[in-house]
């Protein structure tokens, strides 16, 4: 069996997973320890988010040296340690690797920004200003303000799609193609099973450097990104290029698999164009789980049909470090609803992503202003999304367990600390009991892990469907109505119910109930 097809991939966020050394931040041997936790939940592998050299701006998102271990999470040993206890628990590891940009303490920035001339003057993207001194263009850049920097040394602007301390990377030049595919060699001849590939889509530019057309919108955005169609900054027809050669690098190497994050304006449609074919990402996920707020049948309808009759494979996440955690943002809070919101998450068609913490239905946390790091969240108080709620550290004990430190780097909210994994270790009630059960159900079911969909009648509020395999077909129902419904359920015996029935043919949901069924 492919290990990745239909597979469970758990995140863990270095920084807030377990810290070993007392300091308050997570590490990687920290990680190490709790792999068994991890391996008994059943998943196929873990992602790890970045624990590069990095100043830390955008906590490890802005990589200063992409072969090396920042302090703060330990050694290139350590790493080795990991991946040797996480294969001998057969879990596979995916690293992030960040492509579109870099630190503007990388190595490969300071040699560029020095002069216009030397070997590197053209491994970022550098654009002169217009007459008047203005940007080279109107693009803005995803953390607020314009995407364009001056720098006093080249006396030109450079591309920062995010924080003016992440530089783009002019992954047009063929140089910096045979360097990332380098840095992505080092990893693999390490036993690294995949990458995920951090915003994927953006690794090239528009070589006219266009201006966005602006957006007509009723109200006002909340960034000024939102006023422009993203039509020259992001998803150029180039980047499939350096996409297939990462792919062929990858599979010399057998086995090893790419999934792409995709930040986009038509997230299905680049998912399914990123992925097309056999020569491109083995899957992709989008921001089109991450960013609803009202958890309805049609979003989910609509995400699994566009990739029903497609050549690509899907991956889906209701939860990650960049959106708040689902049992707040999809299930206010409930347990009832959260329970079946992962139910339907761990049935879909596609790989499935569980961010840390999923497994507890952990709410988003509260972060109060002072104790704010994320710099996007500290940009747009207090309405931005705001990233630290998803990011404050994992409750392992009623006291915390994550440091022995007399504060960690983000606050532990007193409600996780509640839900703990030591609390519902033992408690056959438990979410984390109830995640394990449909986590093996998936694990151990053709039809869950790579059957067909096929939605299924079902009375308003709703989501019904079939997953088909050869030898087996599933049927799953969710009630997210406020009333119990009913729906034909003829020849199917119950493998999962919670807050349901079945009578016969006749199979009945209170809300937010659970039905998985073989047919």
């Amino acid at each position: 069996m492919n290990w990745r097809r239909g597979s469970v991939i758990y995140q863990i966020y270095p920084r807030s997973f377990a810290d070993s050394s007392g300091d308050g931040v997570g590490d990687l041997k920290g990680i190490t320890e709790k792999l068994g936790y991890v391996a008994d939940l059943g998943v196929d592998a873990i992602w790890l988010s970045p624990f590069f050299t990095s100043p830390m701006k955008d906590y490890g998102y802005d990589v200063a040296d992409y072969r090396g271990v920042d302090p703060l999470f330990g050694t290139l040993a350590d790493f080795d340690a990991l991946l040797k206890r996480a294969h001998g628990l057969n879990l596979k590891v995916i690293i992030d690797q960040v492509y579109s940009h870099t630190s503007d303490e990388h190595a490969w920035f300071k040699e560029s920004r020095a002069a216009r001339d030397n070997p590197k003057a053209d491994w970022y993207v550098w654009a002169d200003a217009k007459p008047d001194g203005a940007p080279p263009n109107n693009w803005q850049a995803m953390f607020g303000g314009g995407a364009w920097e001056w720098d006093s040394r080249r006396r030109q602007y450079y591309l920062h799609n995010f924080l003016i301390e992440q530089p783009d990377l002019n992954v047009r030049h063929p140089a910096v193609q045979e360097a990332l595919l380098g840095e992505a060699r080092f990893w693999l001849d390490r036993g690294v099973d995949g990458f995920r590939l951090d915003v994927v889509n953006f690794y090239v530019h528009d070589a006219q450097l266009r201006d966005n057309p602006a957006l007509p919108f009723t109200k006002t955005p909340a960034r000024p990104h939102q006023f422009q169609r993203h039509l020259y900054d992001r998803s150029q027809p180039e980047t499939l290029a350096f996409v297939e050669r990462l792919r062929a690098l990858t599979d010399e190497y057998g086995g090893r698999f790419l999934v792409g994050e995709i930040e986009d304006e038509e997230p299905l449609a680049r998912q399914l164009e990123y992925t097309s074919g056999f020569n491109r990402l083995h899957t992709a996920y989008s921001f089109f789980l991450l960013r609803q707020r009202r958890a309805r049948p049609e979003i989910f309808i609509e995400a699994m049909e566009s990739f029903a009759q497609a050549a690509g494979w899907p991956s889906w996440a209701l939860s990650n470090h960049d959106v708040p955690r689902f049992p707040t943002r999809l299930g206010g809070d409930d347990d009832a609803r959260t329970r079946c919101l992962l139910a339907i998450l761990l049935c879909l068609r596609g790989e499935i992503f569980l961010y840390q913490g999923d497994e507890l239905g952990l709410p988003d946390a509260h972060v109060p202003f002072e104790k704010l790091k994320d710099p996007e969240a500290i940009r747009f108080w207090p309405s931005g999304i705001g990233r630290d709620g998803a990011r404050t550290p994992m409750p392992w004990t009623q006291d915390g367990g994550f440091s022995t430190a007399a504060e960690p780097w983000l606050p532990l909210d007193p409600r996780h600390m509640a839900l703990s994994a030591a609390a519902q270790l033992d408690d056959p009630r438990s979410m984390l009991a109830f995640a394990r059960a449909l986590i093996a159900l998936r694990r151990d079911s053709p039809a869950l892990r790579e059957g067909a969909w096929e939605t299924h009648a079902a009375p308003p509020g709703v989501l019904a469907f079939a997953r088909i395999a050869a030898n087996e077909t599933m049927l799953c129902a969710f009630n997210l109505g406020d009333a119990a419904a009913t729906l034909d359920a003829a020849g199917c015996m119950p493998r999962l119910m919670r807050a349901a029935r079945l009578e016969g043919a006749m199979l009945t949901l209170a809300p937010n109930g659970v039905a998985i069924l073989a047919g």
